[in-house]
Formats: structure tokens, C-alpha cells, sequence
């Protein structure tokens, strides 16, 4: 089992990777073929108290979330939340050609309107094999926001440094969930046999026999059956099919519901049981909230 380092501060970030000091305590950015980390060819876990934004040419750092490795060797980016475990593959005897690493702390823009908008960006939550594949031109603008930013970090700070650096931020965000829906589009045909394995899945994890056995099946457990994140396979439907997996889930229970509703005369009790609800209460209170009536108003009509 791999030792896990918790680093909160961009300080500390700093000290552990051999860099000089931040000349910004909020926010940096590291240039990968210019540190000098202390850890020799290891793997390592690691658990970071700030937002992290890279883009990677190289092959000495293999990134992995839960047991899928990925290889940034053709330069893609990647974004991970805070308090997120992230196993790195260090191995110092492969060279970087290029990259940057932007690491930015959750109080750098806590009082902003980006702190609020955070959530929007999904991709933040997405695994690492699911990271942003760029064209030279998307690296060449992405990069541009980046420098910009490092300028400004260069300079003293004054009352307008926070709101020039948090606006690029936003501006950067913005242009990465704009390249990730060209992704979605230009992966289009890969996303079409996803969809019909989900589709497959969904119609498994809901017979009868699966429901009484396991109830309903959540989002974390159709993404883990799909292997993807939870955001990236709701992301991925959401624009494929109009619905994210949540959304699935309860147009198969209100389907399930009424085929067993209109199509047999079981107490409404147990078809609630039959379909994951515990109590009858819950499965009227949910059939009514997305039908507009109860379970046995709809039985009557």
C-alpha cells in the first residue's frame, strides 16, 4: 500500500517539489521541466487541498484515479479538485518536453462569482482517462490565459491582483468547457456504443429479479459498471441522449411503475417494494412528483 501525502498549501507545494518560493501564496504555476522534485523513482499517493490544471507533453509522470492508469505522452489536460486522491508514477530518468501545472487555492476565489460557479465545471470530477485532448491550436490559447495569469502573479500584489487572476481563471475554465463539448462531439461515434451499453446495463440493473435483490441502482454504480466517473457518464448522456444517468434511473422506475400499475392488479404497496422503495409512502410521494398523480389515480385512469 502507497504512503499518502497531504499537501494544503501552495507553500508546501513548492518546498516539495524543489521550486522557489511562490511569489503569489494562492496560486502558482509550475513549469514541469524546471522542478526538481525530493522523491525518487517511486509511485506516490497524494491528497491536495487545491484546485490542480495541467497540460502535459512527456511521458515521466503516469496519473492514475482508482485503478485506470493514463499516459500523457500526446499532452492533454487534466483537472483535479481538491481532496481528491491522485497516485503519481514518478520515474526522474524520463525528461519532460513540456508543460505547466496550475494549482490554485479553493480561498484564492472563495469570495468571487467564479467560487460560486465552481460546480459547473464538471470535468474537475472526471477520472484521468477521461482528460481534455487538444488540438495545437486549443494548446496554443489555453497556454496564452495561462501566461497572462503567471504575469500577473509576477507582479507586486495590489487591490486589483485577486479580481485580474480570478477573471483569467474564469476565462480559462470557460474555454475548457467549451474544447471538452467539442470532445463530446468529435468522439461521437465512440459515445453512440457507450449509450447502448448503458442502455444494456440500465435494462439489467431494473428486472424485477435485480431490483429485489439490489434495489435501485445508483449513478455511482451504473458509472463504476461503464468505467467512468459518475460526472463524465452523466456529461456524456446528458448530451447524447438529453437526460443525465439520473434522469435514466427515474424514467425506468416511472416506466417500470406503470407497466406494473396498469398491467396488474398488485397492491401498490408491493409493486413500491418490487421497484427498490422501502416504504409505499416514498414510491407515491416519487410517482406523483414526476406523473402528476398518485399511483392510484393513475391505476383509475
Amino acid at each position: 500500500m502507497h504512503e499518502t501525502t497531504r499537501i494544503d498549501s501552495i507553500s508546501s507545494l513548492h518546498e516539495f517539489l524543489g521550486y522557489d518560493k511562490p511569489k503569489h501564496p494562492q496560486i502558482t504555476c509550475i513549469e514541469l521541466n524546471k522542478f526538481n522534485p525530493t522523491m525518487v523513482h517511486q509511485t506516490k499517493q497524494f491528497i491536495n487541498g487545491f484546485y490542480t490544471i495541467s497540460l502535459k507533453n512527456g511521458a515521466n509522470f503516469d496519473i492514475k484515479y482508482g485503478r485506470r492508469y493514463y499516459d500523457f505522452s500526446e499532452g492533454s489536460m487534466i483537472f483535479v479538485a481538491p481532496e481528491q486522491l491522485l497516485t503519481v508514477d514518478y520515474d526522474p530518468g524520463d525528461t519532460v518536453s513540456e508543460g505547466w501545472m496550475l494549482c490554485f487555492h479553493p480561498d484564492l476565489i472563495r469570495k468571487s462569482s467564479l467560487g460560486s460557479k465552481m460546480d459547473e465545471y464538471s470535468f474537475f470530477s472526471y477520472a484521468a482517462n477521461e482528460a481534455l485532448h487538444l488540438s495545437e491550436k486549443e494548446k496554443d490559447t489555453v497556454t496564452k490565459i495561462v501566461h497572462i495569469i503567471i504575469e500577473e502573479c509576477n507582479q507586486n500584489i495590489d487591490i486589483y491582483s485577486s479580481d485580474l487572476i480570478v477573471s483569467s481563471l474564469e476565462v480559462l475554465l470557460n474555454y475548457a468547457q467549451r474544447f471538452y463539448g467539442r470532445q463530446f462531439i468529435t468522439r461521437k461515434t465512440i459515445h453512440h456504443d457507450v449509450v447502448d451499453k448503458f442502455e444494456q446495463l440500465l435494462k439489467e440493473s431494473f428486472s424485477l429479479q435485480h431490483l429485489g435483490e439490489n434495489g435501485i441502482p445508483s449513478v455511482k454504480e451504473l458509472a463504476k459498471g461503464m468505467g467512468y466517473s459518475t460526472n463524465y457518464l452523466s456529461d456524456l448522456l446528458k448530451r447524447e441522449t438529453g437526460k443525465n444517468t439520473q434522469e435514466h434511473i427515474h424514467y425506468q422506475i416511472i416506466n417500470h411503475a406503470k407497466n406494473l400499475l396498469s398491467g396488474t392488479s398488485e397492491p401498490i404497496s408491493n409493486i413500491g417494494y418490487k421497484l427498490g422503495f422501502e416504504y409505499p409512502a416514498n414510491f407515491s410521494k416519487f410517482f406523483k412528483s414526476r406523473t402528476g398523480m398518485s399511483p392510484n389515480q393513475f391505476r383509475k385512469n
